[in-house]
């Protein structure tokens, strides 16, 4: 074998122990595995926005009192849907239509719907289960 050819071989072993490594990881973290298939819609008030990547996210206090993690889309999916880092401030009122976290002890769930004044973002709008 040539250098050239060793080479290539061995950028390509170490190309497939990375994907092996890394992308069991970022399947689960993006996929819906994670997500009950049955939405539900959780009613309260925004605590706090991020819009860092790799997900922006909404903290909501519900009417019960219980604080819950809501996941928006992927940056440039959420921007589409209208959602910006202006749409939403602490203290508003919303109305998130999602799938929550399979295990029940995380108060988190996957926003498909984020309805603030009236006004729908529609994040995953082919997901959306209507009632």
């Amino acid at each position: 074998m040539t250098i050239a050819v060793e080479r290539r071989a061995f950028l390509r072993l170490v190309g497939a122990g990375a994907v092996i490594t890394f992308a069991p990881k970022a399947f689960a973290h993006h996929g819906w595995s994670w997500a009950e298939g049955e939405q539900m819609e959780l009613k309260g008030t925004i605590k706090a926005v991020s819009m860092a990547p790799p997900h922006p996210s909404l903290d909501v206090t519900a009417e019960d009192g219980v604080l819950w993690r809501v996941d928006l889309a992927n940056p440039g999916q959420t921007q589409r849907s209208g959602f910006s880092g202006d749409t939403a401030r602490p203290g508003d009122t919303v109305t998130v239509l999602g799938n929550r976290a399979k295990d029940r002890s995380k108060t988190w769930m996957k926003a498909v719907r984020v309805t603030i004044a009236g006004k729908n973002y529609d994040m995953y709008p082919d997901r959306i289960q209507t009632r």
